[in-house]
């Protein structure tokens, strides 16, 4: 399993599985190795790849070619416009008028059986009716086209050599001091400098391109941590707030417990000592002896009442000497009624 795991990663690197996903998808694992076969690791039919990197080194071949004979073209013009200001000018001797009205006429010829070969070969006649060896016939002489071939050689060259330092002056300043020599050999190099450069922009851009891509990925999963590094903070916070808010109020309800047993006992304390301000050892010995004296005139009236009651009990019977004893019996409970108020006195008095 980890083999394939590795051997699809390194393969289409795209895709970063672990052992978890190949387990989880049987047959997509399965599909992957299959894909791997025919895929290269930027995704890619290798046959298509293959095909398409031979056609770019073809493309880039015909391109130098293209590039040579521009380059050739575009110098010629430059060459042949810096002739026709300097004949203006009036500054052209006969030998380089010569090499100019020959290298113009030869040009003219040139693109004229450019554009002769491409329209005839659109339409069954030529263009105006011309055929190749009328424009041939406007060639100058032999002597002459071989002459001007050979001094457009060494202009090229100097041409050549002029725009190369040129070049590499604007590339490389600091060779401006420095001589022909190594000027020549720092332009052989030039290219293969530029391409070092330029490959290395080429790295540099893919490394910003994915560290642009990488920031943005961070830019979108950065707010969803803080959010939830958010709520995580928000429960804990409310958790310890929760604890501690139950701490506080146990703490609270214990102060408050202790504060109202403090209370109580310091009212009881002045209950206490304004019982014992209001009465003295003196004071609480009178009513003792009050109270002692009160409790025996009840039990003495008490008694009395006892036997009342067995005297009205053993003459309820009798005729109207009852009414007599029916007067005696009110008059004594009337006087127990009043000494019991009295008693109730006392005792409100007592402690």
């Amino acid at each position: 399993m980890a083999q394939s795991i590795q051997y699809v990663n390194s393969r289409l690197s795209m895709l970063q599985l672990d052992e978890e996903d190949l387990e989880r998808n049987a047959l997509f694992g399965k599909l992957l190795l299959e894909l791997c076969q025919i895929l290269d690791p930027s995704g890619g039919n290798a046959n298509l790849n293959r095909e398409f990197e031979e056609t770019q080194r073809e493309l880039l071949l015909q391109r130098k070619t293209w590039m040579k004979s521009e380059v050739i073209y575009r110098l010629v013009q430059e060459m042949l416009l810096e002739f026709q200001i300097r004949k203006q000018e009036g500054s052209l001797n006969e030998e380089e008028k010569k090499f100019q009205g020959g290298l113009h006429q030869c040009m003219l010829v040139s693109e004229c059986s450019r554009l002769l070969a491409t329209d005839s070969a659109s339409d069954s006649t030529s263009l105006l009716g011309l055929e190749r060896q009328d424009l041939l016939d406007q060639l100058p002489t032999n002597t002459h086209v071989l002459w001007v071939r050979d001094r457009l050689h060494k202009q090229l060259e100097e041409a050549f050599k002029k725009k190369c330092f040129t070049f590499l002056s604007f590339h490389q300043p600091e060779t401006d001091e420095e001589g022909d020599v190594v000027r020549a050999a720092k332009v052989l190099r030039l290219a293969s400098t530029l391409e070092d450069e330029k490959r290395r922009l080429q790295n540099d851009k893919e490394k910003h391109q994915e560290m642009q891509a990488l920031l943005e990925k961070q830019q979108e999963i950065y707010p969803h941590v803080l959010m939830r590094c958010l709520i995580l903070l928000r429960q804990a916070a409310s958790e310890l707030r929760l604890k501690a808010q139950f701490d506080i109020d146990r703490i609270n309800a214990e102060y408050l417990e202790a504060k109202s047993n403090a209370l109580f006992l310091k009212l009881r304390m002045e209950e206490l000592q304004v019982l014992t301000d209001s009465y003295t050892p003196e004071k609480v010995a009178v009513h003792q002896q009050i109270r002692d004296s009160l409790d025996a005139g009840v039990k003495k009236e008490k008694q009395e009442l006892s036997m009342s009651r067995q005297i009205l009990t053993s003459y309820e019977f009798l005729g109207p000497e009852f009414e007599g004893l029916v007067q005696e019996y009110t008059r004594l409970k009337d006087k127990i009624k009043d000494n019991r108020w009295m008693l109730q006195e006392l005792s409100k008095t007592l402690p």
